[in-house]
């Protein structure tokens, strides 16, 4: 059977196949049921990923309304997943599923990171709320295609950059930077911390209850490596972008938030990076192509530092260390903050005025949402009540174009121009080929 071509049945009747081998109950029965809200009219919500966050942000969401269904091509961790739920939640292998039930209102996605995007849009083409892990992106081109279907289908999209909902360090470190109290010309530093180094590791069977080749989706088909799935992919260059999109889709988005630039990027991009198995004559094009081949092991920068000029004379420093978290500095004052504290001088001088000023301000940057309920409370309220969520599909492309930005400029070796309005490198006919990657036919995505 040819995996490109992979029909939608064939899917199925495999995944059958490996759920009976694996020792797995057959959950795999019709999805599309009568639409009714249960009786105390709470959403249906849906979970397509089931491990790590994707279980935390799943099982939050299954507390606000009524869990009826999982995904996961890791059947083991969608069924132990479902079980809190005492057979009201079916599980699947095949999120697609999911997406067919019209009882089924909300979705959460916590699948890694190259598999944000397809189901992403998907949900949305079918006219699902959703709430999507960081970063939303494998690539620049992914934030084109996701934000345009959001403007088209006008549902409730938050991404899962919690320290959007932080009002007492992260918004308040916003709105003080962004109200000229630090000074004008800002420089934003963002301390990501260093990446693990890794590998080579040996190749081996996968295990039966995981469908390997759709677990690499869009990515090229490489043998089963036990570090590449799970909690470690975020360590490969072919389905993350390291500890640059990892914590930096969380502090750049701060970062960049507070410089005023949320819905723009900067125009200059540069810095170097330690990375581990990649050879001299690496070339990203090729390599995203599945053309190059490298040693087997963590390829993402362990160590870098990068800065970002903006087009008002802001800048941005992403760096490995020290510490983890983010620095503004003004000519008249600097504030560090990150989750555990928010410190400088400007924060020990603030006045009762100051702070009733900053309440007022962290509303404003909340877009008026009560705060009650977290980050997943907002998605929720905003479902409920109308409006946009804050940690918005917009913004966070911004955010971790970013970041994809950082690792181009790493990889080629070189400055890079950049026209955020136009998502263009400028004279860089090289770096414009990073922008989108080759995907499997079978994992293509349909706008």
């Amino acid at each position: 059977m040819n995996d490109r071509h992979l029909s939608r049945r064939d899917f199925l009747q495999r995944s059958s196949m490996l759920a009976a081998s694996a020792g797995a109950v057959p959950y795999f029965f019709s999805s599309r049921v009568a639409k009714a809200k249960a009786a105390n009219d709470r959403l249906g919500v849906g979970s397509i990923g089931t491990g790590g966050m994707g279980s935390g942000i799943g099982h939050s969401a299954g507390n606000r309304g009524e869990m009826r269904a999982c995904a996961d091509v890791d059947l083991s961790r969608a069924e132990a997943f479902a079980q809190r739920y005492e057979g009201r939640c079916t599980v699947y292998q095949d999120y697609r599923q999911l997406l067919d039930r019209d009882d089924i209102q909300v979705i959460t996605i916590g699948t890694p990171d190259h598999w944000h995007t397809k189901p992403a849009i998907e949900a949305m083409q079918a006219g699902k709320h959703v709430y999507c892990e960081k970063p939303l992106t494998l690539t620049i081109e992914e934030g084109q295609l996701i934000t345009k279907v959001a403007r088209q289908s006008g549902v409730v999209f938050q991404v899962g950059s919690q320290q959007r909902s932080d009002r007492g360090r992260f918004l308040t470190a916003i709105a003080l930077a962004r109200s000229g109290r630090l000074g004008k010309r800002l420089t934003a530093t963002c301390s990501l911390g260093a990446g693990p180094g890794g590998g080579p590791f040996e190749t081996s069977d996968p295990p039966a209850n995981l469908d390997w080749d759709v677990w690499l989706g869009q990515c090229p088909l490489v043998p089963y490596t036990p570090q590449r799935c799970h909690g470690n992919f975020r360590w490969w260059l072919e389905y993350s972008g390291g500890k640059m999109t990892d914590w930096g889709a969380h502090h750049v988005d701060i970062a960049q938030w507070g410089l005023g630039h949320e819905l723009t990027g900067p125009v200059e991009i540069e810095g170097e990076g330690n990375f581990p198995h990649l050879p001299d004559d690496f070339d990203p094009v090729a390599f995203y192509a599945g053309k190059q081949q490298i040693p087997n092991g963590y390829n993402t920068a362990t160590t870098f530092r990068v800065t970002a000029n903006f087009a008002d004379g802001a800048k941005m420093i992403i760096q490995h260390g020290p510490d983890n978290g983010v620095w503004f500095e003004g000519d008249k004052g600097r504030i560090f903050v990150n989750r555990g504290r928010i410190s400088g001088t400007p924060i020990e001088q603030l006045t009762d005025d100051d702070r009733q000023w900053l309440a007022e301000e962290t509303a404003k940057l909340y877009k008026d949402a009560p705060f009650q309920g977290g980050h997943m409370g907002n998605f929720f309220w905003c479902i409920e009540n109308g409006g946009e969520p804050v940690s918005d599909v917009y913004t966070h492309h911004r955010a971790v174009s970013t970041c994809h930005l950082a690792n181009h400029a790493m990889l080629l070796g070189r400055k890079l121009r950049w026209d955020p309005e136009n998502e263009r490198f400028l004279g860089d006919d090289v770096a414009d080929q990073l922008i989108a990657r080759p995907r499997r036919e079978m994992y293509d995505i349909q706008i």
